[in-house]
């Protein structure tokens, strides 16, 4: 069983593992952004933005121990200098991930993982734009959806309550029915008595 297991397995063994995230967290923080799948997009999005931290800790022990997962001098360097200078008034979320759809082939999700205000070939990145009318139109069909959940929710109510209603009264009129023949077998049985009384003086 998989229980507080966070990390992702990706069908290869521990060192594999461990070399492919060193790999392309030093090609991330190289280049700002790479193209990959969703399960490795995240994956490598906590150990990039754990990396950042060290560069804005600064330090000898925060440099080594950068120094044990990104492959490059020059990268480590540009961690501890330029990204930390960008990053340093943001508590966090230095990357974002985005999803392109899915891969020819295998049919795997493919995601981009990039640093955020960051420069893809010398060329600032945009924040992705958001289509408002999608947006509106979103919005609508989630009232909508709500809408009639809660209709239905509420004829359910309804029907319940008069089916309740009509058990609750035929219940009553099955228990008036018994009271009644268990009235009528008392009567019959007292008349029986009484003529047995009046048969023997």
């Amino acid at each position: 069983m998989r229980h507080r297991a966070r990390s992702r397995k990706l069908g290869r063994t521990s060192a594999h593992r461990k070399a492919m995230y060193r790999n392309m967290v030093t090609s991330l923080l190289e280049l700002e952004r790479i193209e990959t799948t969703d399960a490795k997009a995240k994956e490598v999005r906590r150990i990039a933005e754990r990396m950042i931290t060290l560069g804005k800790r600064g330090g000898l022990h925060a440099r080594r121990r950068a120094l044990r997962v990104i492959r490059s001098r020059e990268v480590a360097s540009k961690v501890f200098e330029e990204l930390a200078d960008r990053y340093r008034e943001r508590p966090g979320g230095y990357t974002r991930v985005l999803k392109l759809g899915v891969r020819k082939g295998d049919a795997a999700a493919v995601s981009i993982v990039e640093l955020v205000d960051g420069t893809v070939g010398g060329t600032p990145v945009k924040e992705p734009a958001v289509d408002k009318k999608k947006a509106e139109t979103k919005k609508a069909v989630s009232k909508k959806k709500s809408e009639s959940k809660k209709k239905a929710s509420a004829a359910k109510a309804t029907s319940k309550k008069t089916e309740s209603k009509k058990s609750s009264a035929a219940k009553t009129a099955s228990r008036k029915k018994t009271t009644k023949k268990a009235a009528a077998a008392k009567a019959a049985s007292k008349k029986k008595a009484a003529k047995k009384t009046t048969k023997k003086k």
